[in-house]
């Protein structure tokens, strides 16, 4: 096996991927030298060309939307995490040539989740339906003790929903995104949605908030979360999850374990900060 070796994070766009930060990091701390860590905008037609150019020296790839499920079909294995939503963001490549696919979305949902002290919740709520959803659905089919209600803007949004709730055995309430304020009482929030969407939802926050993970991390806080904040409750940065999800890509590439958390977040910070 090659001492240096490469990994990169593909995807379109990618221009403000904080990947290559935290890999680096890691790097640093493990004493990797040589190893590096590049990005990529890839589509998904260019995505079979790019692995044929792959050699002995590449470690691993980070895939971002909507690369996630175009790898499949180039892979030789998928791990039951990725298979369960259908969506690989981890690619380890052996010098024999091998592609495995995992997804460090799920795991690393609920790592950050633990770290801020929340190993189990009765309920629910899931603001937004896209393909972070899914994902948040499987992190919550792990904790999640009972219902989750699920807040989305469209029918076919809702049906997508309901398969993933049956494929994941999760019990799931669809309900119409006008009610989302609605959702803010749950035990546990997960946003899931672009910049801006919920910032109206700031003037619905409870007196007295549980929890909310919102998985954006730029701009932050988000107006949603600096209330929530405010008012005492626990919030889970999207920083937190890339951190962990981040963590346990670089372990399945260098195969070292474990991976430097603190150093990857401090340079995350860092990296947020100069922006």
């Amino acid at each position: 096996m090659p001492a240096a070796r490469r990994a990169a994070v593909l995807g379109s766009p990618i221009a403000h991927s904080l990947s290559p930060v935290l890999h680096r990091a890691a790097y640093r701390e493990l004493g990797l030298e040589g190893w590096t860590y590049d990005r990529f905008e890839i589509d998904e037609q260019a995505l079979p060309g790019f692995f044929d150019t792959l050699g002995p020296e590449w470690a691993g790839l980070s895939l971002t939307m909507p690369l996630k499920r175009a790898v499949i079909p180039l892979l030789d294995s998928v791990s039951e995490t990725a298979a369960s939503v259908e969506a690989v963001n981890t690619v380890v490549l052996t010098p024999d040539g091998r592609r495995t696919g995992d997804n460090t979305d799920i795991p690393g949902m609920v790592a950050a989740l633990r770290e801020h002290g929340i190993d189990r919740v009765e309920t629910a709520a899931i603001l937004g339906a896209g393909a972070t959803a899914s994902s948040a659905l499987a992190a919550l089919a792990r904790i999640c003790s009972g219902e989750v209600t699920v807040y989305v803007r469209s029918e076919a949004r809702a049906a997508e929903m309901r398969q993933w709730a049956e494929r994941l055995d999760v019990a799931v309430r669809i309900a119409d995104w006008d009610d989302a304020e609605r959702g803010l009482h749950a035990p546990l929030v997960v946003s899931t949605t672009p910049a801006g969407v919920t910032d109206l939802f700031a003037r619905a926050v409870p007196e007295r908030p549980t929890a909310l993970f919102d998985v954006l991390y730029d701009p932050w806080p988000t107006v949603l979360a600096a209330r929530w904040s405010a008012y005492g409750g626990a919030v889970i940065s999207g920083l937190d999850l890339l951190v962990h999800q981040a963590v346990l890509q670089v372990e399945q590439m260098t195969g070292r374990s474990p991976a430097p958390l603190n150093a990857m977040r401090k340079a995350g910070e860092r990296a947020l900060a100069a922006r």
